[in-house]
């Protein structure tokens, strides 16, 4: 008896959130010389909302392959992918492409500015896509320089500004649409450590408003702002 009223005391199972991505034995190869190269290998994955999820492995491990499936930039892969009940694998290129500025920010490892535009407008870009007034973006752009004091190099332009400058206009202009996802390939690889650590806490506080998070890094400490590591090796997912 006092087993039964134990066992109904318990507080139901609480549902977990729809995945915001859903990856369904996702494969990818390509071909060469020397025959058919397999750069992921039935790749089951599922990432909720709100989740931070870091992606390490070695060189050649797949972690940029996946990164940018994920992105969408992406298409040549075998299997199912969702995002947010969307089947990604079904869509023409140029919805997959409305989806990713609409979702996701992206930073780039090698920064991949626009040369020909300012601070300013690299950031503005972003905010053009969606159905913002321009003195509204003006307002957005202009708290996001502010916050990542650069307020003093917002008319120059990218060829004007040091390595660690540019990757940190790269970061800002993924995060200044505040979209639903941010995937980040080694976001601090060209920061002094003091820049790093800014832009892994103002990750981990993005997260913490709601926005997903994920990135690949060689970095224990970095990888150790989320809740979850998963551990890639010649394609396949080894450990998580």
């Amino acid at each position: 008896m006092t087993l039964m009223s134990s066992a109904l005391t318990l507080d139901a199972p609480t549902s977990l959130p729809d995945p915001l991505l859903h990856l369904r034995d996702v494969g990818k190869h390509i071909e060469s010389k020397a025959g058919r190269i397999n750069l992921l290998n039935h790749i089951d994955l599922v990432i909720r909302p709100g989740d931070f999820v870091s992606i390490m492995g070695p060189s050649g491990a797949g972690k940029s392959t996946l990164l940018n499936i994920l992105a969408m930039f992406d298409g040549d892969f075998t299997g199912e992918y969702d995002f947010a009940g969307r089947s990604v694998n079904r869509m023409k290129p140029k919805d997959r492409r409305e989806l990713n500025k609409r979702h996701i920010g992206f930073v780039f490892q090698q920064y991949h500015l626009l040369d020909d535009l300012t601070v300013y407008e690299n950031l503005d870009v972003p905010l053009s896509y969606r159905d913002i007034r321009k003195s509204e973006r003006a307002a957005i752009v202009a708290d996001v320089l502010d916050r990542f004091q650069m307020v003093g190099k917002k008319d120059l332009f990218p060829s004007q500004l040091s390595g660690g400058q540019q990757q940190l206009v790269a970061v800002a202009r993924a995060v200044v649409a505040q979209p639903s996802l941010i995937l980040a390939d080694e976001p601090t690889g060209s920061l002094h450590s003091s820049q790093g650590r800014m832009i892994m806490e103002l990750l981990k506080k993005l997260n913490d408003s709601g926005i997903t998070v994920i990135q690949v890094t060689h970095s224990e400490e970095n990888a150790a702002y989320g809740e979850r590591v998963i551990q890639l090796r010649d394609g396949w997912i080894v450990d998580e």
